[in-house]
C-alpha cells in the first residue's frame, strides 16, 4: 500500500510557489555485474532511509494456467529465508522501528522498508535474502494460499463493486495477459505444485530483473559498499526473462453487458482503451481525467452528483500500464435512478470535451492541479524512492523523474480535445450496468 501526502487546496492558485518547490531530484545510479540496477538518493533532512526493490514481474508475466503467482509471491516472500527464520522478517524490522509493505500490479511487484538510517544494513541484508534465499516450500506455500484466499474473499468476492476490475479486464482483453487481474485464480494456486512456485521464483526474482533504490539519510560511498557486499554475489538469470509481446487487437465494436452483484446502489461503468503509460498521449489523457473527475469541482462530479443528483460518487481514472491499458469512468448511482439516463448524461459530457476546447481558465486550473500532484509525489522519501524505481523501469532511465512535469506542461488544449476524440470512442468502449443481484 502506497503512502501519499496531501496538499492544501489553496495551493491550486499558486503556480509560482509550486514551480519553486519543483527542485530536481538528485540521484546516483550504478549497475552491478549481475545486472542489478541501483539508485541512491541522498537526503539528510530527517534521519530516515527508504529501501525498496522493484521486480519487473507482475500478473502479465504469468502462465495462463498459473495466474495469481506474482501477487502470491508478494505474500510468500515475507515467510523468511535460509538465514531468516519463518515469521522473523517482520520482527526484525519492527524491532528496528521500521515499517514495511509491498504491492503487486500487472507489470511489477514492489517491496519497501522505511526505517531509521542507522538500521540501513538490516534492510539491505533482508532484501538480499529475499532475492537469493527466500523459503519457497510447501509449508509457507500452504500458509499463504489461505491468506490469499481470504484476501480475495474480503476484497473481491464480498466487497461491493469488488469485481469491477475483473469484469472490465476480461472483456477488454482477449489475447493479452491483462485479461486477468493480479489477484489471479484460486484454482490455479491450488493446482500448482511446489516446483511451479520454485520455478517462478528462479525465473523472475533475479538481480537483472530488479531495481534497488535507497533514499534518505545515507552516505553514498558507504551505502554502495553495503550493496556490493550483500548483492554482488547473487547470480543473474540463467535464461531470458519472459516478457509478453502479444498485442491486443483494436476493438471496433462496443461491448455492453449487465453485471449482477451484492450491492444496494446501481452503477454505470464505462471503460475506454488507452495507450501505454509511456506514450506521449498519456499525459494529455491524465489531464483529461483531471478535467472530468479531479475533485468535486470536476465536470462529471458536478453534473452527476451536484446538478442531476444521479450519483453518490463519480469519477474517472486510467490504469497506468506498460502496455496499452484502459480508462474507467464510473458512477455509483442513487436508488431509483435509470442507468440509461445516467449514460445519456455522461455521453453528453464526453461529447462536450470531444467537440469543444477546454476554456482557458479551466485549462490553467488543470495545469496547477498537475503541478500539485508532482509536488505531492516527490514530497516524501517513500514517493521519491518509488518514482525513481518506476522511471528507471518504464521510462528509459531514471532521469525521467526530472522531466515529467515538463511533459505535462507541454500538453495543449488542442491535445486534450484530440485524445478525447481518439480514445473516448463509443465503438471501442465497454459499458457495464452494475445492478443488485436478483433476490437481494
Amino acid at each position: 500500500m502506497r503512502l501519499w501526502s496531501s496538499l492544501l487546496l489553496c495551493t491550486l492558485s499558486l503556480p509560482i510557489w509550486l514551480g519553486a518547490q519543483m527542485k530536481p531530484v538528485k540521484f546516483e545510479r550504478f549497475k552491478l555485474a549481475n545486472g542489478l540496477t541501483v539508485i541512491l538518493h541522498e537526503d539528510h533532512s530527517t534521519p530516515i532511509v527508504v529501501t525498496s526493490v522493484l521486480y519487473h514481474v507482475g500478473s502479465k508475466n504469468e502462465n495462463t494456467a498459473r495466474t495469481g503467482f506474482a501477487h502470491f509471491f508478494e505474500h510468500l516472500l515475507f515467510e523468511g529465508s535460509a538465514n531468516v527464520a519463518r515469521g522473523e522478517f517482520d520482527k526484525y524490522l519492527s524491532g528496528a522501528g521500521a515499517v514495511n509493505n509491498a504491492y503487486t500490479m500487472q507489470d511489477h511487484t514492489y517491496y519497501y522498508e522505511v526505517l531509521p538510517s542507522n538500521q540501513l544494513p538490516l534492510a539491505i541484508w533482508l532484501e538480499s535474502e529475499r532475492m537469493l534465499h527466500a523459503k519457497v516450500e510447501n509449508k509457507g506455500i500452504e500458509t499463504q494460499r489461505q491468506v490469499v484466499k481470504e484476501e480475495r474473499r474480503q476484497r473481491v468476492e464480498n466487497q461491493p463493486y469488488g469485481r469491477i476490475a475483473e469484469e472490465i479486464m476480461k472483456r477488454a482483453y482477449t489475447v493479452h495477459p491483462y485479461s486477468w487481474t493480479p489477484i489471479g485464480s484460486m484454482a490455479h494456486l491450488d493446482a500448482a505444485q511446489e516446483s511451479d512456485y520454485v520455478n517462478f521464483y528462479k525465473d523472475f526474482y533475479v538481480p537483472d530483473n530488479a531495481v534497488l533504490v535507497i533514499a534518505g539519510d545515507i552516505n553514498p560511498i558507504e551505502t554502495r559498499k553495503l550493496v556490493e557486499k550483500y548483492f554482488s554475489t547473487i547470480p543473474k538469470s540463467k535464461k531470458p526473462i519472459f516478457r509478453p509481446t502479444v498485442n491486443e487487437p483494436i476493438r471496433t465494436k462496443e461491448i455492453r453487458d449487465t453485471v449482477f452483484d451484492k450491492v444496494q446502489l446501481p452503477a454505470l461503468i464505462v471503460a475506454y482503451p488507452t495507450p501505454a503509460r509511456t506514450d506521449k498521449d498519456f499525459y494529455a489523457l491524465e489531464m483529461l481525467n483531471k478535467l472530468l473527475s479531479g475533485g468535486q469541482s470536476s465536470r462529471i462530479y458536478k453534473k452527476m452528483v451536484d446538478e442531476k443528483q444521479f450519483a453518490v460518487a463519480a469519477g474517472s481514472f486510467a490504469f497506468q500500464l506498460e502496455h496499452p491499458g484502459i480508462n474507467v469512468v464510473f458512477n455509483i448511482c442513487n436508488l431509483g435512478v435509470d442507468l440509461k439516463d445516467v449514460e445519456a448524461t455522461l455521453d453528453a459530457e464526453i461529447d462536450n470535451v470531444r467537440n469543444n476546447l477546454v476554456p482557458e481558465k479551466e485549462f490553467q486550473k488543470l495545469r496547477n492541479q498537475i503541478e500539485v500532484d508532482m509536488v505531492n509525489k516527490n514530497s516524501e522519501l517513500e514517493g521519491i524512492a518509488e518514482n525513481l524505481a518506476t522511471y528507471e523501469t518504464y521510462f528509459g532511465g531514471v532521469e525521467a523523474i526530472n522531466t515529467q512535469l515538463d511533459q505535462y506542461l507541454k500538453v495543449t488544449r488542442e491535445d486534450i480535445q484530440r485524445v478525447a476524440k481518439k480514445y473516448l470512442d463509443k465503438n471501442q468502449r465497454i459499458v457495464l450496468y452494475w445492478v443488485s443481484q436478483r433476490g437481494e
